[in-house]
């Protein structure tokens, strides 16, 4: 598992203060508000910031960062990722989990075989849909419900499933 969470991409620069404009990457765009601090990645290296302040404006997050204080500092941030340490990331309710928690966990079904590895979490809306691909390049989807995802295990990166009848194409 990771111990840093992103929470959003700074995607410009905001006034003449140094603020920063983030793509909030959160379900919950208001967890910012809470958010004391945040991790600047750029080049491999971990910046740790301050929050000063935070606004909203159409969708996207400003945030003012301790000890950026010009457009040209904060435009040096511009394509890098803000991140939370685990400490201070969204407790989710039970039987849920961080999108980066699920991506490359190994998927068995019932029957203990082996189906490939999580590639990509798919949000459609109503559900999120794994997909799922094995060394040969074969990749099922597979819907993440109750009834097909019996048991999530992120820190044994293992996921158990119950292959639902006619999803696989030599089950027809």
């Amino acid at each position: 598992m990771y111990d840093y969470l992103q929470v959003g991409k700074i995607v410009n620069t905001h006034g003449v203060k140094g603020e920063v404009k983030l793509l909030p990457l959160t379900d919950d765009i208001s967890r910012f508000d809470d958010l004391e601090r945040v991790f600047v990645e750029s080049d491999g290296t971990m910046t740790r910031y301050d929050i000063q302040s935070v606004k909203y404006f159409k969708g996207m997050v400003i945030i003012k960062l301790a000890g950026i204080d010009d457009p040209e500092t904060a435009a040096a941030l511009k394509g890098c990722f803000a991140l939370v340490d685990r400490e201070n990331a969204v407790k989710l309710p039970e039987d849920t989990y961080f999108i980066c928690d699920i991506i490359g966990c190994s998927v068995y079904d019932e029957n203990g075989a082996y189906l490939g590895q999580v590639r990509e979490v798919l949000q459609t809306g109503s559900n999120d849909v794994y997909a799922v691909r094995d060394e040969t390049g074969r990749e099922v989807l597979l819907p993440a419900l109750k009834s097909v995802v019996r048991k999530v295990q992120p820190d044994l990166r293992r996921i158990d499933v119950v292959i639902p009848k006619g999803l696989l194409d030599d089950e027809v």
